[in-house]
């Protein structure tokens, strides 16, 4: 739910910014993605599988006391520092941010998808709205990233 939110956040924040202040399309969408999903949304998955591990596993349908739960958080945690970094750092360093997300979300939706073929765990947290969102960020950031570079 909360990377909904995120998402719906990251898109009525940058609309705001093109419509009230001109900002440029492609450029706004693609910081405040950098910042908002990327970073905060790296954050919020840091905090989950960090502190209250349990709970995520058991709402992803894994079982309880992963111990790869921790290096899941400390991946998003890295995650989470590009995109906040991003507000300082562009050009090529947007590409790099780019490229770790989406491998590390398009990594986790292939994982969730065996999860779902061989284990058939249709779980919310492994099948439901975070799912789309690991594939659907991860494309509209690459989509994004094309257009910004072959425009400046």
């Amino acid at each position: 739910m909360f990377a909904i939110i995120l998402f719906a956040g990251w898109l009525g924040f940058s609309l705001f910014q093109i419509s009230f202040y001109r900002a440029a399309v492609v450029e706004t969408l693609l910081l405040n993605s950098l910042i908002i999903n990327v970073g905060v949304g790296g954050l919020y998955g840091f905090i989950g599988h960090a502190f209250v591990a349990d709970r995520v596993a058991k709402f992803i349908g894994w079982p309880k006391g992963n111990p790869f739960q921790f290096e899941v958080a400390v991946t998003y945690l890295a995650i989470s520092a590009l995109g906040f970094v991003s507000i300082w750092l562009k050009g090529d360093f947007w590409i790099a941010t780019i490229i770790a997300y989406s491998i590390f979300l398009l990594g986790a939706a292939y994982g969730h998808t065996r999860e779902m073929m061989e284990r058939k765990n249709f779980s919310q947290g492994n099948a439901g709205p975070a799912f789309f969102i690991d594939i659907m960020n991860p494309l509209i950031l690459i989509a994004l990233g094309i257009i910004y570079y072959l425009k400046y």
